[in-house]
């Protein structure tokens, strides 16, 4: 492949498609905590960025280099991200029943819990690396990072969206986030084993 507007557009558009997980994600966690600062809804975007950077890069790696490792593992991809996104969703889900009449301030995301909703959020991007197969490493590393870009972008929008509807739902902004994340894992599984 070469360097064009085709291909620009092309990485947009994987971009787009990939980021809607960590966009829903995103939304929960504004939902989550209503009073999130800019510097931390950077961090978050820019942890599902990096993540989105990264899984098409070590996909487009396993293609050039252990190929017959990655295919086996391919099949995991719905279960993982399945029981990554229910384990978080279920704990945000309790927390927001057990703390239902409290007022006390909202939980805060962890950074632990935020790098496992970027793994869920991207694992399904590893499989990006054999789409972008045919490309040298710089057209990979490129279309790599205008993904991650994109997912920036579009998480920062859900975390924005997140917040301004978690302060309106008050205290339901927990239970109603960690359905998200259990919904979106279900999502992923269903259509990654159907």
């Amino acid at each position: 492949m070469e360097w064009s507007m085709m291909f620009v557009f092309n990485s947009v558009l994987l971009g787009v498609g990939l980021a809607m997980d960590a966009f829903s994600v995103s939304m929960a966690n504004g939902l989550n905590e209503p009073k999130m600062k800019k510097g931390k809804m950077c961090g978050i975007a820019g942890v599902f960025a990096g993540f989105q950077f990264a899984m098409p890069m070590i996909g487009w790696i396993c293609v050039h280099t252990i190929i017959q490792y990655f295919t086996a593992f391919g099949a995991f991809i719905p279960w993982i991200a399945l029981i990554l996104l229910a384990y978080i969703g279920g704990k945000m889900l309790y927390e927001g029943i057990r703390n239902k009449d409290s007022d006390e301030e909202e939980s805060s995301l962890g950074i632990g819990a935020l790098l496992i909703q970027g793994v869920a959020t991207s694992i399904d991007a590893l499989s990006v690396g054999f789409t972008i197969a045919e490309y040298g490493w710089l057209m990979a590393f490129v279309a790599a990072l205008i993904i991650a870009v994109v997912t920036f972008i579009i998480c920062m929008v859900g975390l924005v969206i997140g917040k301004k509807f978690g302060t309106k739902l008050s205290n339901k902004a927990q239970i109603l986030g960690g359905v998200i994340l259990i919904v979106i894992g279900i999502e992923i599984f269903i259509t990654g084993v159907f």
